[in-house]
């Protein structure tokens, strides 16, 4: 499956032309509209991954790519919110505990309880938004996945599916390879941008593991066409 993945983009007829337009919408990525039409292609590279495609997919119909984008940043963005609504809440209640022990009288021994009880909560919650952070992490890419397989956007909240696919050997097997590959092979793109072409390597990278998930959802679920081994 590394494999596949790595020679995904490179066996396309045009993926020199495909890895200069992906890796300048990388650059301006900070913008809304490429980067949306990024993450088309990358629902597309998903897309094609999954059913089994050797070579990875053109920039061709930028209005698809644009819709497909849209529809996988809302799907991201849901599911992100597992993590971001309790490091919100985390965050008030952080706040709303120290003005609290802050308003005791200054050295008494309730604000010494008051003020260990506050950092036991915080490490508690801490930590809880960090698994959640990590959940979130974990099956994101698995909805993004299933949208593409799919191709429609309440595929990317079939929790029940999701969920299947997400807790196999499969898909997690597939995932921590994706983050093998982002952390090494991200991390060399990451020195590259000071000289520009570091932005073509991450967006080499990036196809690289959205193939990953692809390949490891489909496995996992059986979607797509039969994958043609690791």
């Amino acid at each position: 499956m590394l494999s596949d993945a790595l020679w995904f983009l490179k066996r396309s007829d045009d993926w020199v032309a495909t890895t200069i337009i992906g890796g300048v919408l990388w650059l301006l990525s900070v913008l809304i509209f490429p980067g949306i039409i990024l993450q088309g292609y990358f629902v597309r590279a998903m897309r094609a991954a999954a059913n089994g495609e050797q070579a990875a997919p053109s920039f061709t119909d930028w209005g698809e790519l644009f819709v497909d984008g849209l529809k996988l940043f809302v799907v991201t963005f849901v599911w992100a919110l597992v993590a971001i609504v309790p490091a919100i809440l985390l965050s008030v209640i952080i706040g709303i505990g120290t003005f609290t022990v802050s308003e005791a009288a200054t050295g008494s021994a309730a604000s010494s309880a008051g003020g260990v009880g506050l950092g036991i909560a915080s490490l508690v919650l801490g930590l809880l938004v960090f698994v959640l952070g990590l959940l979130a992490a974990y099956i994101g890419p698995a909805a993004g996945a299933n949208f593409a397989i799919e191709g429609n956007l309440g595929a990317g909240f079939d929790v029940r599916t999701i969920l299947s696919g997400a807790f196999t050997g499969e898909y997690a097997v597939a995932w921590l390879l994706a983050l093998v590959v982002t952390v090494v092979l991200g991390f060399i793109g990451g020195l590259l941008s000071a000289i520009v072409v570091g932005f073509f390597v991450l967006f080499y990278v990036q196809v690289m593991t959205y193939y990953l998930w692809a390949r490891g959802f489909a496995d996992a679920t059986g979607k797509g066409r039969q994958s043609t081994g690791w």
